[in-house]
């Protein structure tokens, strides 16, 4: 990154997500209980984190790079790639360099130590002469010295074949911390400025821009993006926690794991309910507690009638066989056949195990659909945004001032944290093993549910001048009273976590 030659331009770099095109928060906009800026000054308990535009996190990439060169003094695209290799770890990146092994340092990035020039390096230069051509070992054209270049492992092409080459690694391929030279077999990694120089399409020099930038949020454990649709900011904290922050655009997620903010369950058990919802699991469940399998192909048969004699679907297979005992239906009705004799062992255990799969199904739908449901009420309650607007204008012809009137869009404001907590303390209740804590957890949860439902009920009421001031004394009791129910879950959910009360099933 020499100054003459620096790839990132920061008048031109982008993040590489779609701009949303507009960065003004809208008035109702849906809030999550997280700190703003001036409360984290005032509160230093509080987690620290800053928001960076794509400007910011160039420059800041770009500090990192000069405060690793005070030490090591070395080019600044080499030492980009060398931070890229230690996944930009400064302290881990200058204990390396120093252990007194140099080579291996440099080897290991992929790098030739720019100490010590190898006479692979310097022997194109003082062999070829201007007049003499140099064979394209790409295109295998005889070309002036000229037209070729390389890096400093010596390999050398023509600028036509290094362009196309370098434009599908970083258009087609989206690489652009990682392009190898040319050459067959060898791991030099290209730099910054001979990339600079080679691609001549400005849209692909911005497109490695993009991936550059990208690849330090993604290696930089202390930046993560915000994960919002088409938002372009990162979010830089001091240190690694599961705690919530904000972005500008006004979206609140887990810094740890990147999820909408998940109070009370952990990342990691949050991370098994989000698997086991997407992947097949309950569906096996599913199919193992209301099928059987054909005894002869394993095919697996649904029973959708009342007659016990199965022909199996499978064309290649036709067997025909009891749904009550699986064996072969054509002895069914001999004298000397027992299909009616029961089997006390055998049928325990299949009883047993066709029990627990039942249970185990029943178990989680009964947390999965309560979770869905506070999912899909929340987006609805975002709608209220647009009514509660109307509303507030209404009740400001009532001669109720601006500022009277504020206590509806509060009340969604509450509502819609109340429903993010209940969604997740569902995901939590599903892993928890039962002891006098979850009861009181379960109690928690139950008044928060009751109270969140009531106040979502006032919302919806229509105000008129006659129930006007009723409905507000009623909100604004409620929201006051989920707002103090909400934190007394959370906090006994937090107490457990320091005190260590909480078993899990899994």
């Amino acid at each position: 990154m020499d100054s003459d030659d620096d790839v990132f331009d920061n008048d031109n770099v982008d993040s590489g997500n779609v701009s949303s095109g507009d960065d003004e928060d809208d008035d109702f906009a849906m809030e999550v209980d997280v700190p703003n800026s001036k409360e984290r000054q005032q509160e230093p308990e509080e987690y620290q984190y800053e928001v960076l535009t794509t400007d910011q996190i160039v420059q800041h990439m770009i500090d990192c790079i000069n405060d690793v060169n005070v030490v090591v003094n070395l080019p600044r695209t080499i030492t980009r790639i060398l931070l890229n290799h230690y996944k930009w770890d400064k302290e881990r990146l200058m204990e390396r360099y120093f252990d007194g092994n140099q080579e291996d340092f440099f080897r290991e990035a992929h790098v030739i130590n720019p100490f010590i020039k190898s006479n692979l390096v310097n022997k194109p230069k003082q062999q070829i002469s201007s007049s003499v051509a140099e064979e394209c070992e790409i295109c295998f054209t005889l070309l002036p010295p000229t037209t070729m270049t390389g890096l400093e492992c010596g390999h050398r092409f023509c600028k036509t074949c290094w362009g196309e080459y370098l434009t599908t690694k970083i258009v087609t391929e989206g690489n652009g911390q990682s392009i190898a030279c040319a050459a067959h077999g060898c791991d030099i990694l290209v730099d910054d400025v001979t990339v600079t120089k080679l691609v001549t399409d400005r849209r692909v020099k911005v497109k490695y821009q993009q991936l550059i930038t990208n690849n330090f949020v993604l290696c930089n454990r202390l930046l993560r993006w915000c994960p919002s649709v088409n938002c372009t900011y990162a979010i830089k904290v001091t240190y690694v926690d599961a705690r919530p922050v904000r972005c500008k655009c006004g979206h609140s997620f887990c810094f740890d794991c990147g999820e909408n903010w998940h109070d009370p369950v952990q990342c990691r058990l949050l991370r098994k309910w989000i698997k086991k919802c997407d992947d097949d699991s309950e569906t096996s469940n599913w199919i193992a507690a209301n099928t059987k399998e054909c005894p002869k192909c394993n095919v697996t048969i649904e029973k959708d009638g009342g007659c016990n004699h199965m022909v199996c679907k499978n064309q290649n297979c036709k067997h025909e066989f009891c749904w009550v005992c699986l064996g072969s239906w054509e002895p069914h009705g001999s004298s000397w056949y027992n299909c009616n004799r029961f089997d006390e062992d055998e049928a325990k255990a299949a009883r047993d195990a066709q029990e627990k799969l039942r249970s185990s199904l029943a178990r989680y739908l009964h947390y999965y659909n309560r979770y869905i449901n506070h999912m899909q009420s929340l987006r609805f309650e975002n709608k209220l945004y647009a009514s509660v607007k109307h509303k507030m204008e209404e009740m400001q012809q009532h001669n109720m001032s601006w500022i009277e009137v504020q206590f509806l869009k509060k009340a969604v404001d509450i509502l819609c944290q109340c429903r993010q907590t209940l969604m997740y303390t569902y995901v939590f209740a599903y892993y928890l093993k039962k002891n006098n804590q979850s009861m009181i957890f379960e109690d928690n949860q139950k008044d928060l549910e009751s109270a969140t439902e009531k106040l979502s009920e006032y919302l919806e009421r229509d105000i008129t001048s006659e129930n006007l001031a009723d409905i507000k004394q009623k909100v604004q009791d409620k929201y006051r009273y989920c707002e103090k129910r909400r934190k007394v879950l959370l906090d006994h959910v937090h107490e457990g976590y320091e005190k260590e009360w909480w078993d899990y099933t899994d």
